[in-house]
């Protein structure tokens, strides 16, 4: 404003640029217009318009991915700025699709729990749709436990929720997070407490006792309540899951470990004195309490189809079972205490037993089992001409009769 209203005021450009200390070029080009008050000039490309027609395309096919998932794709493909840069970018030019359906609802008051550190741990079992193992329609159910101090969770994925289900992903839950809190809080899930009750059920109360833990149940209708593994679930599906390429459940739970340990314990956090930390450095301020020595004496049972080459598949590996079951849907029972498998076939009755090796993609397969394989392939191996498919075979005398008649 004050270079305009002197040169209005007849003042040359050298003599405006001396009153204010600025270069005559820098004046001349305000009076032109060539600079704007505000408006910088880039100092190069923008390394966003790279990457913008990924992100729109991105934003168009789910326009509630997260933004801190987006930043993450955006980086592997070479975008080097930071993450509130990006999200400038997404806003000012108008990315994201206005959801109509989200834009509905008030605000609710709300306030932060005091948590001890140690003192618990929230459960809940959360449905993660569109698993690609599974057929159409089908949810993968995954057990989420959360300590509620430091907010570090993690995960397991089950084939179902059934009680001896749920005491295992419990129990894989708990040394992933290396130990268990004084106390559990769950809602009111069927395996836990009886329906429409807050009473533990027995079962449960001897798998708790079992842990020396104590049972907290929310009461109906009050998700907050339980806001840390709630909170824990939606950043699990939104940083995980939508964007997770895992076709599966070995696969999925590995890629699921390795978010919990990087991206979710990296997240920031602030500890009891107000000074920045993060979720996974708070979290070993807590002082677990052992995994019992001992697994809880249960056993999980799953339906297989054993496969060609007589194995059937339990969490990552292959076990060996008799030939003649190829291809016959059997009962796999997992004996968690003694970490003993048996494959039973309903039908014969006829068990195989194995015992449960660590690790992914082990074939267990004894020396016996191995020639009794070999024995039904050389069996099946013969020296008969194959089929001739374009040979000619017009109507026979016994075909032509019934015809006829």
């Amino acid at each position: 404003m004050e270079v305009h209203a002197l040169r209005q005021r007849g003042w040359s450009i050298s003599a405006i640029a001396a009153h204010t200390g600025r270069d005559r070029k820098t004046i001349r080009a305000y009076l032109t217009g060539d600079r704007v008050p505000g408006q910088r000039k880039p100092a190069g490309p923008d390394p966003f318009d790279r990457i913008a027609g990924y992100v729109a395309q991105r934003l168009v096919d789910d326009p509630h991915v997260a933004g801190t998932a987006l930043f993450d794709e955006a980086v592997k493909l070479g975008y080097d700025r930071a993450y509130s840069m990006f999200t400038r970018h997404v806003r000012d030019r108008g990315l994201r699709p206005e959801c109509a359906a989200c834009a509905s609802g008030g605000k609710v008051a709300t306030i932060e729990i005091d948590h001890p550190a140690g003192e618990e741990t929230q459960w809940d079992w959360v449905e993660l749709p569109g698993a690609p193992w599974l057929p159409d329609g089908v949810n993968a159910q995954v057990l989420v436990g959360a300590l509620a101090h430091s907010g570090r969770f993690r995960a397991v994925i089950a084939e179902r929720t059934d009680q001896p289900h749920t005491f295992d992903a419990i129990t894989r839950v708990t040394a992933r997070l290396g130990g268990t809190t004084r106390r559990w809080r769950f809602d009111r899930m069927g395996t836990v407490v009886a329906i429409g009750t807050d009473k533990v059920l027995p079962t449960f109360a001897v798998f708790a006792k079992h842990h020396a833990v104590a049972i907290d149940i929310c009461p109906p209708r009050r998700a907050k309540r339980k806001g840390v593994v709630e909170k824990a679930i939606h950043f699990l599906t939104q940083r995980w899951w939508r964007t997770a390429d895992v076709t599966d459940p070995d696969a999925a739970q590995a890629s699921l470990d390795a978010f919990c340990q990087t991206i979710a314990d990296a997240r920031p956090r602030h500890d009891t004195q107000g000074r920045s930390t993060t979720v996974g450095a708070l979290a070993e301020t807590e002082r677990l309490g052992p995994v019992p020595a001992l697994r809880f004496p249960a056993a999980c049972e799953v339906d297989r189809v054993v496969a060609a080459n007589a194995t059937v598949a339990y969490r990552g590996n292959s076990y060996a079972v008799d030939p003649v079951l190829i291809g016959a849907t059997v009962l796999v029972r997992h004996q968690l205490d003694r970490d003993v498998l048996d494959v039973i076939d309903p039908a014969s009755g006829l068990l195989t037993r194995h015992r449960i090796v660590a690790g992914t993609g082990v074939l267990v397969r004894d020396g016996e089992q191995a020639r009794q394989l070999q024995t039904a392939v050389l069996a099946a191996f013969t020296t008969d001409p194959p089929c001739h498919r374009k040979a000619n075979r017009p109507q026979s005398a016994a075909a032509t009769a019934i015809a006829a008649d």
